[in-house]
C-alpha cells in the first residue's frame, strides 16, 4: 500500500460499513415483509383465495411482461395504470358505492358532503386495520369489501381478456388483445393484485402507517406520507449541503500538492505495442456494440410510439406480435447488453497491455468463445422474451426460458445463468492477463491492485440476481433486484470505468501514476460511501420499515455529492487532447468522457436527486420523472462510456483508421441533442404535470386512462418525435463511422513505426 495506506484503508473502511448496513437492514426486509395471508375468507367463513392462489397471480402477471406492462408499488413501465394503485382506488370507489345504497339507497355522489364524509371516516377504519390473525395467517374481510374486491376483479379480468367494451382502455395503456389468454390464470392475476393493494393500505402491526409507508398517495382512505418521510426527506437536503460543503473543504485544504504533470511522450506508448491475436479479435465486439445500439434505439422510437397509438404504429396493427410490454422489454435489455459489450471490450483490450504487451496462452480462444456465447446469450433470450409474451411457452417455463417479468432482469433465468457464466468467463481472461503483472516484483501495483477489485466484483456481484425465485416475496425481490441494477451497475461499473480510465491515461503518460491512483481511490471511496446503502432509495414504497427510508435517504444524498463536482473531471479529460499532437486521433473517446462526466452531473446527480428523497419520490414514483433520470444516467453515463470505450478500442486496434471528424460532428452532438430535446420537450414536461396530478389527487389519477389521454400530454409525446429522430441520427453515424473503422473503407493515416499492421 506504501504511501496510499489511508486510501486503502478509508475504502475498505467505507465498504464494511455499507456493507453492514445494507446487510443488516437486508435482513430486516426478510423479518419485517408484508404477510401474504395464508387464505382470505369473510365473516361466515367463505374462503376468497389462499397464499398460492396470490403467488399463481404474481406468476401471471410475470408472464404478460410484469413491469413492462404498468407497475406494481411503482415499479414497472408507465403507459399503463400502477396496478397498486388503479386497484386500490376503484375498490375504495366500489365500497363506497355498495356502502352508499346500503345505507343510504343512493349513490355515493348523489349524497351530500357530510354524509359522505361520515362513508369515508368507515372506508378508513376499514381499510386501514389490520385484520390478520397472527397464529394462522388468515386475513377476515367484510362482506361489503369482499363484493367491492368481486367487483375490482370483474373489471380487470375484462381488461387482460379481449372484452370488447375495454379496447380502447386497452389501446390507451398500450396492451395487445387478450393479453393473457388463460381465464383461469386472470382469476389468479387479480388476486396477487388485491394482495398489493392491501399491502399499501393497511397498517402495518404497531404503526400507523401502512406496510408501503403509507405509498400510493390516496386521500379516500388518509394515506399520506408519514411524519418520517418529512423528516427524513429535510435530513437527506441537510447532508446534500454538508456532502457538498466537505467535499469542497477537503478539495481546498487536505489534499496534497499535486505532481507536476508529466511530460506527454513524443509517441504514443500504446502505439508501441504489437497487437495481439486477442485484441484483433475484439473487432467483432465493437461490431456487436454498434449492432445492439442501433437496435435498442429504433425499438426505442417503436415503444415510443406506442405510448400514442397503443396498439398501432402509424395505423398498422402490430400489437398481437410485437406488444408493448415486448419491444420495452428489448429496449431495455438491448441497452445492458451493449453496454456491458464495451465494458468487456475494454477490459480484454487492457489484459494483454497489462501482461506485458502479449497474450497469455489460449487468450484469444477465450475472448472468441465469450463471444459467441454472448450472442447465444442476446438471441436466447431475446427469443425467449418473445415466446413468453406471446403465451407460446408453458406457463411453468415462461420464468426459466422467457420472461422474469422484472424490470432490467427481464430475460429469462437460463439465459441469466448463461450471462453470468459469461461475465466469469470474462473475469478469468481479465484475471489470467492481471495476476501475473501484480506478482511481478517492483513498481507501483496501486492502481492494477484496484482494478484488480473492480474486475471482480464485476464479475461476482452479478450473482445477486440469483438469490430470488418465481415466487419470492415481492419485497425480497426487490432487494436483491437493486443489487444488481444499482449495486452492480451503478456501483462497481462506476468504480471500473473510472479506474480503468486513470490506468489508460497514466499509461499514455498523460497523467503521473501517483494522481490516477490518488484520484481512482478517492473517487471510490465517494462512489461506494453513498453508492452501497444508497440502493436503499429505491425500497421506500416496497414494504419496507421507516429504518430503511432513513438509510436509503441519508445515503442517496450523500450518492450525488461526487457527481455535482463532476465539471472538473470534464476539464481535466478535455485538455488532455491537448497534451501531445498524437492526443488528436484520441479527440472523439474524450469528448464521450467529458459527455459522461455532464451527463453524471445532470442525468445521475440533478435528475436523481430530484427524485430520491423519500417526499419527492412519494409523490413522482412511476411517473415520468422516472425516465427523465433513466434516460440521462443510463445512455448519458454508461452508454457515453461504453461509446467512448469502443472508440478507443477502435483506434488501437485499427490504428491506420482516421475517424471522419463530419460523421463523428453528427454522432456525438445528433446524441447529446437528441437526449436534452427528449428530455426538456417531452419527459419531463409530462412527468413535471402528472407530479401536480398526483399531489392534487392521488397516484391512480396521474396514471389514469382519463389523465395520460387528455390531449396536451398526447402532443407532448407527438413532440418527442423530433428528439428520438435526432438521436436515431446519431447513433446510425456513430454505428457507421464504427462499422467503416473496422473494415476500413474509409480515408486512412500511415500505421505509427514499430506496430503491427491490422489485418
Amino acid at each position: 500500500m506504501g504511501s496510499y495506506r489511508k486510501l486503502w484503508f478509508t475504502l475498505i473502511a467505507v465498504l464494511a460499513v455499507t456493507f453492514s448496513l445494507l446487510g443488516y437492514y437486508g435482513a430486516e426486509i426478510y423479518r419485517e415483509a408484508p404477510p401474504i395471508p395464508a387464505q382470505v375468507v369473510t365473516p361466515d367463513g367463505k374462503v376468497l383465495f389462499t397464499h398460492d392462489d396470490i403467488l399463481d397471480g404474481q406468476t401471471a402477471w410475470q408472464s404478460v411482461g410484469g413491469m413492462q406492462l404498468g407497475s406494481i408499488l411503482g415499479h414497472g413501465a408507465y403507459q399503463a395504470p400502477d396496478w397498486t394503485a388503479d386497484w386500490l382506488h376503484r375498490e375504495l370507489v366500489a365500497w363506497l358505492d355498495l356502502a352508499a345504497q346500503e345505507q343510504h339507497q343512493q349513490p355515493y355522489a348523489a349524497l351530500s358532503a357530510i354524509t359522505q364524509g361520515g362513508l369515508r371516516e368507515q372506508l378508513r377504519a376499514e381499510y386501514r386495520t389490520n385484520r390478520t390473525d397472527p397464529a394462522t395467517g388468515t386475513l377476515t374481510v367484510s362482506t361489503r369489501r369482499a363484493q367491492a374486491m368481486a367487483n375490482t376483479a370483474a373489471y380487470y379480468e375484462r381488461l387482460f381478456s379481449d372484452a370488447p367494451e375495454l379496447q380502447k382502455s386497452r389501446q390507451s395503456f398500450a396492451m395487445k388483445e387478450n393479453t393473457l389468454p388463460s381465464a383461469e390464470r386472470r382469476v389468479k392475476l387479480t388476486h396477487f393484485f388485491n394482495w398489493t393493494a392491501w399491502v399499501a393500505a393497511t397498517e402495518r402491526p404497531g404503526t400507523n402507517a401502512t406496510y408501503t409507508n403509507n405509498w400510493p398517495h390516496e386521500p379516500l382512505i388518509g394515506n399520506v406520507p408519514t411524519g418520517e418521510n418529512i423528516l427524513w426527506s429535510v435530513a437527506s437536503v441537510v447532508l446534500l449541503l454538508a456532502g457538498l460543503g466537505g467535499l469542497i473543504w477537503g478539495w481546498a485544504f487536505l489534499r496534497r500538492q499535486e505532481d507536476d504533470e508529466p511530460a506527454a511522450p513524443a509517441q504514443d506508448p500504446l502505439s508501441t505495442f504489437a497487437l495481439t491475436p486477442s485484441q484483433r479479435a475484439l473487432g467483432k465486439y465493437l461490431f456487436l456494440v454498434v449492432a445492439l445500439f442501433v437496435f435498442q434505439v429504433f425499438i426505442g422510437g417503436f415503444t415510443a410510439h406506442y405510448t400514442i397509438e397503443g396498439q398501432h404504429f402509424y395505423g398498422i396493427d402490430v400489437s398481437q406480435w410485437f406488444p408493448y410490454s415486448l419491444v420495452r422489454t428489448w429496449h431495455i435489455q438491448a441497452a445492458l447488453f451493449w453496454i456491458a459489450t464495451g465494458f468487456l471490450a475494454a477490459g480484454l483490450f487492457l489484459a494483454p497491455l497489462i501482461h506485458g504487451g502479449k497474450d497469455p496462452k489460449f487468450q484469444k480462444l477465450g475472448v472468441d468463445i465469450l463471444f459467441w456465447a454472448l450472442v447465444a446469450v442476446v438471441v436466447g433470450s431475446f427469443t425467449g422474451n418473445y415466446l413468453a409474451i406471446a403465451h407460446k411457452l408453458p406457463a411453468e417455463l415462461s420464468f426459466w426460458l422467457g420472461h422474469q417479468g422484472y424490470e432490467y432482469i427481464e430475460l429469462g433465468r437460463i439465459w441469466q445463468i448463461g450471462k453470468f457464466t459469461g461475465i466469469l468467463l470474462w473475469l478469468c481472461l481479465m484475471l489470467r492477463g492481471i495476476v501475473p503483472a501484480l506478482r511481478k516484483p517492483g513498481g507501483d501495483k496501486n492502481l492494477l491492485a484496484l482494478l484488480t477489485a473492480s474486475v471482480v466484483a464485476i464479475g461476482l456481484f452479478y450473482g445477486a440476481g440469483f438469490f430470488y425465485g418465481e415466487r419470492t416475496h415481492l419485497s425480497v425481490m426487490e432487494y436483491w433486484r437493486w443489487w444488481v441494477v444499482h449495486l452492480w451497475v451503478e456501483g462497481f461499473f462506476e468504480v471500473f470505468a473510472t479506474t480503468a480510465l486513470a490506468f489508460i491515461f497514466s499509461t499514455l503518460g498523460l497523467v503521473s501514476a501517483r494522481m490516477a491512483t490518488t484520484a481512482s481511490l478517492a473517487s471510490a471511496s465517494l462512489f461506494l460511501l453513498g453508492g452501497v446503502p444508497g440502493t436503499f432509495h429505491h425500497l421506500y414504497f416496497s414494504g419496507t420499515t421507516t429504518p430503511v427510508m432513513a438509510v436509503g435517504a441519508t445515503f442517496s444524498a450523500l450518492e450525488v455529492v461526487p457527481l455535482i463536482v463532476l465539471g472538473h473531471e470534464a476539464w481535466e479529460n478535455w485538455r488532455l487532447k491537448e497534451r501531445a499532437p498524437w492526443m488528436a486521433n484520441l479527440r472523439w473517446p474524450l469528448m464521450c468522457f467529458v459527455a459522461v462526466a455532464f451527463w453524471n452531473m445532470l442525468g445521475a446527480g440533478v435528475f436523481g436527486f430530484m427524485i430520491n428523497p423519500p417526499i419527492s419520490l412519494y409523490y413522482v414514483q412511476g411517473l415520468n420523472t422516472t425516465p427523465v433520470h433513466a434516460h440521462a444516467a443510463l445512455f448519458g453515463v454508461y452508454g457515453f462510456l461504453a461509446l467512448g470505450f469502443t472508440l478507443l478500442v477502435l483506434r488501437y486496434i485499427r490504428p491506420a483508421y482516421q475517424l471522419n471528424p463530419a460523421l463523428m460532428k453528427v454522432a456525438f452532438w445528433g446524441l447529446n441533442a437528441g437526449l436534452v430535446l427528449m428530455i426538456a420537450t417531452s419527459l419531463l414536461p409530462i412527468g413535471i404535470i402528472q407530479a401536480h396530478a398526483s399531489v392534487t389527487e392521488g397516484l391512480w389519477y396521474a396514471r389514469s386512462e382519463a389523465f395520460m389521454q387528455q390531449a396536451l400530454l398526447q402532443n407532448l409525446r407527438w413532440v418527442r418525435s423530433f428528439g428520438d429522430l435526432v438521436f436515431i441520427f446519431g447513433s446510425v453515424a456513430m454505428a457507421l463511422q464504427v462499422v467503416l473503422g473496422l473494415v476500413g473503407k474509409t480515408p486512412v493515416l500511415s500505421p505509427p513505426p514499430g506496430r503491427l499492421k491490422p489485418v
